[in-house]
This record gives C-alpha cells, structure tokens and sequence, in this order.
C-alpha cells in the first residue's frame, strides 16, 4: 500500500508539472505562434489605455523579452521560492507561490486568491457532504425498493434535480426562504472560527441548491450500480451461506457500487475546490468562483493563470486521493 501510495504521488508531482507547461503555453507560447511580439504580450499586463513607456518598463521587468523556455524556468522558481520584480528604481518581493501581481490592485495574486479560498472550502465541503450521504442513501434504498413508489418518486426527483440550473434552483431558493419566508435571511459569509452557527445559517441555501444536482446523479448511478451488483453471483452465495441482509447489502453490495461513486466523487470535489462559479455568482458569494469571473471581466492575466493553477492543483490532488480510496476500496488496483 504504502508503495502503491509513493508511486501514485510522484505520478502526481509530474502530470502537475506538465499541467503547469500547458498552462504556461496558453498564455505565453500561443500569443506568440499566433505573431504577437514581446510589446503585444506586455500590453497585455498593463492593463487598459497603457503608455509605451509603462509597456516597455512592464516588458523589461517581466522578462519577456527572454527565451519562453527561460521564463517558465523563472515562472516555476517563482512558485516554489518567490521572485524579485526589478522596476528599475526599486525591487518588488513577490512571495511563494508566486503567480504575479494583478492589473487591478497591483497586490501579489496568491494572498487574493487564499482570502477567497475558505469561502469556496466551506461551499464545496458542505454540499459534497451532502449530495454524497443523500445520494447514496436514496440510491441504495430505491436499488432496494425497486418498483416502489418511493423508488419511482425519488428517481422522479432525481431527473428534475439534474435537468434543473443551478441559477434557476439558487433564485428559486432565495425568493422563498429568503425574501418571502426570510427563514435564512443573510446569505453572507460569515468564518467558522468566527460563528460556527451563522457559518452554517448562511451557508444552507449554497449547500441545498449545490447539492440538489449532485445528489440526483449521485442517487441514479448508486441505484443502477446496487442493482447490478445484487444480482451477482457473490451476492446469492453470500445470502446461502446465511449471512444477514444488513451485511450483504453494506458489506458485498455496497462496497462494490462505490467504486464509480468514488471516481467522480473526486473529480466532483476538486472541480468544486477550483471554483463554484454558478453558485458563488448566484448568492454573490466571494470565494474562487467569483474571484475568477472578475479576473476574466477585467482580463487580469495573473489572476486567471493563478486561479487555473490552484484549480488544476486541486483536481490532480482529488485523482491522487481518488486512486488511495480505490486502493481500500478494490485491492485489486494495488498491483
């Protein structure tokens, strides 16, 4: 196990590199190929109306005029030990991990985007909790109950959960529970060390509305892997060797239709982690989500390429951790 572990983490090591190359290209090689020069690319980090004196002070102390292999080497060495920005009359530390520093407040990028960061965290947790308990449960009992009229009505639900918007179900959830009914009348952020009980007031609507698509695919792929796996031979062997339905059903059956869940439970979470832009823009929640459609509104560069490192860091993480759980989950994987 502990091998299996080692070897998927430096698998990880490298396809984060070859996510930062990618990355690195689209921003800086692309533009290039495409015939922009050295002063287009510059003018692009000034930010609107520049003067040619602050592109070719921008162009020098980027160091775009060096090598695209170069500057990723000092892109890299940025993120891992921070850089130095020479400006000429002065010397600007940027700390690791250095993605830069933004158009719009000329502040480092990293300590914007970890300011946001516990907002999308307490989002993407709560409402995975519980998309993945409901699902299941649902899942498992209409697999059991099949035919039932629970199973049609929880099924039926299940479709209007996933053919629904997340911005239509969020403005539906805001017009009833918080303008009519203003049952959760404050839909703000409010820390957890801060109040452990408005965190989690404020924060209700978000998980709901998030967690109504999740569960409903979650709850139709649990009942279609828990009725193909009851019907497996293993499963009539285990009921005639006497064991009781309680541990066939948990034990034999459930254990092997999580393995899918499993999968895209991971990739679930860490598209989440990288930014729940619908319903962050919906109850105007200010986590990487927003803080990504405000980078691409005012075509902050640094912004965008940071915030799409964190979120391809954060879903290369979720497959490692996918592919541990599948190691406790199916043995076989090991090997």
């Amino acid at each position: 196990m502990i091998t299996f572990i080692v070897r998927r983490l430096i698998a990880t090591v490298f396809l984060l590199i070859v996510v930062s190359i990618i990355v690195y290209a689209i921003f800086f090689l692309l533009p290039r190929l495409a015939g922009q020069n050295t002063y287009q690319l510059a003018t692009q980090y000034v930010g609107r109306n520049p003067t040619r004196s602050a592109v070719l002070a921008i162009e020098d102390k980027l160091g775009l005029n060096a090598p695209v292999y170069l500057q990723y080497g000092r892109f890299l060495k940025a993120i891992v030990f921070g850089t130095h920005y020479n400006s000429g009359t002065s010397t600007t530390y940027c700390p690791p991990p250095c993605f830069g520093y933004s158009f719009k407040t000329q502040q480092p990028v990293w300590p914007q985007m970890v300011s946001d960061i516990p907002v999308t965290l307490s989002l993407a947790i709560g409402a995975a909790i519980i998309w993945l308990v409901g699902g299941v449960a649902i899942g498992v009992l209409s697999a059991l109950r099949r035919g039932t009229f629970f199973d049609r009505f929880s099924m039926g639900v299940a479709l209007l959960g996933v053919s629904l918007p997340i911005f239509f179900t969020g403005l539906i959830l805001l017009e009833l529970f918080s303008y009519k009914w203003p049952i959760f009348p404050n839909v703000q952020f409010v820390t957890l060390t801060q109040n452990p009980y408005l965190w989690a007031r404020n924060l209700v609507l978000p998980w709901i509305c998030l967690a109504f698509l999740y569960a409903a695919l979650y709850a139709r792929l649990t009942r279609a892997g828990m009725l193909e796996t009851m019907s497996e031979d293993y499963i009539r062997t285990a009921r005639a060797k006497g064991l009781r339905e309680r541990k066939v059903i948990f034990k034999h059956g459930l254990r092997a239709a999580l393995t899918p869940i499993v999968t895209i439970f991971g990739m679930d979470l860490g598209l989440l982690l990288g930014g729940a832009i619908i319903t962050e823009y919906t109850f105007s929640l200010h986590g990487l989500g927003l803080f990504t459609i405000e980078a691409v509104q005012n075509q902050d560069l640094p912004e965008i390429l940071g915030v799409t490192m964190q979120a391809a860091f954060f879903i290369v993480v979720a497959n490692l951790v996918v592919d541990i759980l599948y190691a406790v989950v199916d043995p076989r994987v090991r090997t």
